[in-house]
C-alpha cells in the first residue's frame, strides 16, 4: 500500500489504550517522507520566557504542510518546539516550500532560528528503526496519529545531527518561499488548571524493555489513570476556565504569523479584525447562540474535544491537569520503574495549560495543541535527557 490517501483508508482506533497493540500499526510505505521541523535552542527560548513563540511556530509548520495537502489527509504530531509529519511524494515540493517558508517566518518575525528537514522513509530499511502507524479517532473532527518503531525519533536526529543533517536539510534557497497559514488561530487566554497543577509528561520505554514496551506503556495508562482519574479529570483544558482574550499583546503573534511582511497598517488592521471576531465570538458563546453553521452554545465542549491532550510519537507525551499530591504518586511510581531499568520519564509542573488552535471549520475540521506553560514539552524533555545520562 503505498497510495496517496495511505492514511486516509487506514481504519480508526476509538480507545487510547488501542494505541499499546502492536497489532493495530502498519508500516508507512517506503515511498513517503517524514517532515522534521525543529527549533534550534528552544530550551534556551523557553527559559527566557519564549515559550508561546516556541509554541507557535510548531503549530505553524503543520498548518503550512496542511493547507498544501488540502484536502489529502496527512499524518503530523505536535512537539511543543516542533512538529513531524508524513507525506506522500507527490506533495514533497509544494510542502519543502511551505517549510522554507515557514523558516523565514521564525527568522524574520521571531528571530528564532527553525531547522526543516525531510527524511525518505526507506532509508530506514537499513535500519533497526521502523515507521509504524496507527490513527486515533479523538473526536468527531480530529483523528490523531501515532506512530511507533523508532523511525520518527530517528528521523528528528538525523536532522539535528551536524554531518546528516546536510543532507536531509531543506537548503533555504527559496527566498520568496510562501506558505499559507489559514486556519491558526491563538486567541484564548491561558487556562488555569482546574486542581491547581498542570504536569507535562513524557515517558520513554527503555531498548532493553523494547520487547515489553507496549505491555509497560499500557501500565503506565493504567497508573496515570488511577492516579488522576478518567479522561474528563485528566483533561487540562476545562470548559470554565476556557476564555477568550481581546489583549492586543495576546493576539500579536497571530497577527505576526498572518501579516509576515507586511505593514504597520496591515497589521493593525489585521489585530483589530480578529478584536472584533473574539468580542463576536466571546458573545455568541455566552449568550448559546445557535447558527446555521456553528452551535456556539456547544463550541467550547467541541474544542475541548479536539485537543491533543495526550499522544504517541515513540514516546507518550501528556499534559495533564492535577494537584500536588497526584503528581507525587505518579513521580514515586514512574521513580520506581525508571530505577528498575525499564523507563525514562521527564516532567514540568506549571498551574496553567495554553492552547494553539488550527481551525479549518467552526463545526468540522479542527485540531487544538496543548502544552504546558512556562516551558511545558520542551522542560520536560530536558528534564528527561538529564535522567538519559
Amino acid at each position: 500500500m503505498n497510495s496517496e490517501n495511505f492514511y486516509s483508508e487506514l481504519p480508526l482506533l476509538d480507545n487510547f489504550y488501542d494505541i499499546t497493540e502492536p497489532k493495530n500499526f502498519v508500516d508507512v510505505p517506503d515511498d513517503w517522507y517524514i517532515l522534521v521541523t525543529d527549533i534550534r535552542g528552544s530550551t534556551q527560548a523557553v527559559e527566557a520566557g519564549r515559550y508561546k513563540d516556541v509554541n507557535l511556530l510548531g503549530a505553524c509548520s503543520i498548518v503550512a504542510v496542511l493547507n498544501v495537502a488540502d484536502q489529502t489527509e496527512i499524518p503530523f504530531v505536535f512537539g511543543g518546539d516542533g512538529a513531524s509529519l508524513l507525506i506522500g511524494p507527490q506533495l514533497l515540493p509544494a510542502a519543502q516550500e511551505a517549510m522554507l517558508a515557514v523558516k523565514k517566518l521564525a527568522i524574520t518575525s521571531f528571530d528564532l532560528d527553525l531547522r526543516v528537514g525531510a527524511v525518505p522513509v526507506k532509508i530506514l530499511l537499513n535500519t533497526n528503526y521502523r515507521l509504524k502507524i496507527a490513527k486515533l479517532k479523538v473526536s468527531e473532527n480530529y483523528s490523531q496519529a501515532i506512530f511507533t518503531g523508532g523511525g520518527l525519533t530517528y528521523a528528528t536526529e538525523l536532522i539535528k545531527d551536524p554531518v546528516a543533517g546536510n543532507i536531509y536539510t531543506i537548503k533555504n534557497q527559496d527566498l520568496s518561499a510562501k506558505a499559507d497559514f489559514s486556519g491558526l488561530e491563538c486567541r484564548w487566554q491561558d487556562i488555569p488548571s482546574k486542581y491547581g497543577e498542570i504536569v507535562t509528561l513524557l515517558v520513554m520505554v527503555q531498548k532493553d524493555f523494547s520487547q515489553q514496551s507496549h505491555q509497560i506503556y499500557k501500565n503506565v495508562l493504567r497508573e496515570i489513570e488511577r492516579i488522576f482519574g478518567s479522561e474528563n479529570c485528566l483533561n487540562p483544558i476545562d470548559g470554565k476556565n476556557l476564555k477568550l482574550t481581546l489583549k492586543s499583546s495576546k493576539l500579536i503573534k497571530e497577527t505576526q504569523v498572518m501579516t509576515s511582511g507586511g505593514t504597520w497598517l496591515e497589521r493593525q488592521m489585521y489585530l483589530s479584525k480578529i478584536q472584533l471576531e473574539t468580542a463576536l465570538g466571546s458573545l455568541l458563546m455566552n449568550f448559546k447562540v445557535k447558527t446555521a453553521e456553528v452551535d456556539w452554545g456547544v463550541y467550547k465542549n467541541s474544542a475541548i474535544a479536539a485537543t491533543d491532550y495526550r499522544k504517541f510519537d515513540d514516546l507518550l507525551r501528556m499534559v495533564i491537569a492535577g494537584n500536588g499530591r497526584q503528581r507525587s504518586k505518579l513521580t514515586e511510581y514512574l521513580e520506581n520503574k525508571y530505577r528498575e531499568g525499564k523507563l525514562v520519564y521527564g516532567l514540568h509542573v506549571s498551574d496553567r495549560a495554553l492552547m494553539t488552535c488550527l481551525v479549518f471549520e467552526r463545526s468540522g475540521r479542527q485540531v487544538h495543541f496543548v502544552d504546558g506553560a512556562d516551558g511545558g514539552y520542551a522542560l520536560a524533555a530536558k528534564d528527561m535527557k538529564q535522567r538519559m545520562k
